[in-house]
């Protein structure tokens, strides 16, 4: 069988004989137009810019008939523009071509001056004559597969066209190239292997690059958070910086080093992002990253099926009429993932005792044995009342380490009468911070609400 022969055309010349029908994009087996705006988009973009198209393949009927087997949709969208009235849609990217502009002055002299002209909303007739020159010289070659009836050009679609597509996320990561190299590198990490619950099939499929995307723009940008993923990459890729992505990495593999078997489900490929940001914020406290195990293994087995103060959704209720990416969701999880967390935290028992409480309120506030049996209970309400309204989530004055101290405001407020509302609000905007040594971090505070109410 004869090697098949190549012939390159203008594509005026190619786009003619397509109207001309002595090439047909027909085939029985042939399937109908489908690209969409953004694909038709790219290529005449691709034409007006001369860069590169693959070659389009012809079988030859023995009546010199030619049949397109590869490149039907690329032949049709270029004779829509050219033949069909096609309008280039405002949403193209690259939309501002520059060309060769020429001129002839009086004295019929020509000088060429370089020149941009915006494509948007353009027509092929509403290019300038340079670029309608341009899109009707571009070479388009072709590969002619001689002698064909109807079975080889049938054989021949099917072989050219037996590939996958990109999906929506792997062509959207074809727009974060300034942090690709990080992220393929994070891919491999131990916690996407080994630490997370994501199928063979998801991996090959940009799934896990999502992941690392949706995170990264959640934990630094959600005020600017894309729903699509093509639009998040395009954003990080001239907004996000190096450390963001270092930071990153850096939790990965602390969470390599705590997560189990019975955990790492909550890493899936719906809400990763949203756990994953939630641990961001968690260091944020300055406990031992074992305590976010626990959390999460509290949450697998009670947090998940419980709603807070006994109201609102429960976890797996938030996204159930709404799409898991939307912003009003994704806020609704993680505000719900972060009381629970600190409402977790900040009830571990391994800080202090009820006794503990005692001797140091009895100490240092100077409050009597009578007063803190009837009235402790009293103070820890106050103090819970307290923080969630004056004291912004995630501050490390919530630390469950920092509560005796905060325990001991309380005491004294009540011990001089004087309400703290007021102050702690301003104290906990001035201060994100303690003292690790409660009886000092006490005394600064007292310091500063007495003169507060001076």
């Amino acid at each position: 069988m004869a090697r098949p022969r190549k012939q390159t055309y203008t594509l005026e010349m190619y786009l003619d004989k397509i109207e001309d029908k002595d090439i047909c994009n027909n085939a029985d087996v042939q399937r109908n137009f489908v690209w969409s705006n953004e694909q038709i988009n790219e290529l005449i973009v691709t034409v007006l810019t001369d860069e590169y198209i693959p070659p389009i393949i012809l079988g030859e009927e023995n009546n010199s008939q030619l049949r397109i087997a590869d490149g039907g949709q690329r032949s049709a969208a270029l004779n829509q523009f050219r033949h069909g009235n096609y309008k280039i849609t405002a949403s193209v990217e690259d939309s501002l071509i520059p060309y060769k502009k020429k001129t002839v002055d009086k004295k019929g002299n020509i000088t060429w001056k370089d020149a941009v002209f915006d494509i948007k909303n353009k027509t092929y007739e509403k290019l300038p004559e340079e670029l309608k020159k341009k899109f009707n010289e571009y070479q388009i070659e072709t590969v002619i597969h001689e002698n064909c009836d109807n079975h080889k050009i049938s054989k021949y679609i099917k072989r050219y066209n037996n590939h996958t597509p990109m999906n929506t996320d792997q062509k959207a990561f074809t727009y974060i190239d300034r942090f690709a190299g990080q992220i393929r590198e994070m891919i491999d990490s131990r916690f996407f292997l080994e630490c997370s619950d994501y199928s063979e099939p998801d991996k090959l499929k940009g799934t896990v690059e999502r992941v690392i995307i949706e995170t990264v723009m959640c934990t630094n940008h959600f005020d600017k958070w894309k729903k699509q993923p093509k639009e998040l990459c395009k954003y990080l890729n001239s907004n996000a910086t190096e450390e963001e992505f270092k930071r990153f990495a850096d939790n990965l593999h602390r969470l390599e080093r705590i997560v189990t078997s019975e955990i790492k489900g909550v890493f899936n490929k719906k809400d990763s992002f949203i756990f994953l940001t939630l641990f961001e914020r968690f260091t944020r406290l300055g406990r031992e990253d074992k305590a976010f195990a626990d959390f999460l293994r509290a949450f697998q087995s009670s947090f998940r099926y419980t709603r807070v103060n006994g109201e609102g959704l429960l976890f797996d209720e938030i996204d159930k009429k709404k799409s898991t990416k939307d912003k009003p969701v994704i806020y609704a999880k993680l505000n719900l993932l972060e009381r629970l967390m600190l409402e977790f935290l900040n009830r571990e028992k391994d800080t202090h005792t009820l006794a503990d409480e005692k001797a140091f309120l009895s100490e240092t506030v100077g409050i009597d044995a009578n007063t803190l049996e009837t009235d402790i209970e009293l103070y820890h309400d106050t103090l819970d009342d307290l923080e969630n309204r004056a004291i912004k989530t995630g501050s490390r004055l919530r630390d469950a380490q920092n509560r005796m101290s905060l325990l001991a405001m309380v005491a004294f407020s009540y011990k001089v009468d004087r309400d703290l509302d007021e102050w702690l609000k301003e104290y906990a905007k001035k201060n994100t911070t303690y003292f690790a040594d409660q009886r000092k971090n006490y005394l600064h505070m007292r310091k500063d609400f007495e003169k507060f109410i001076a």
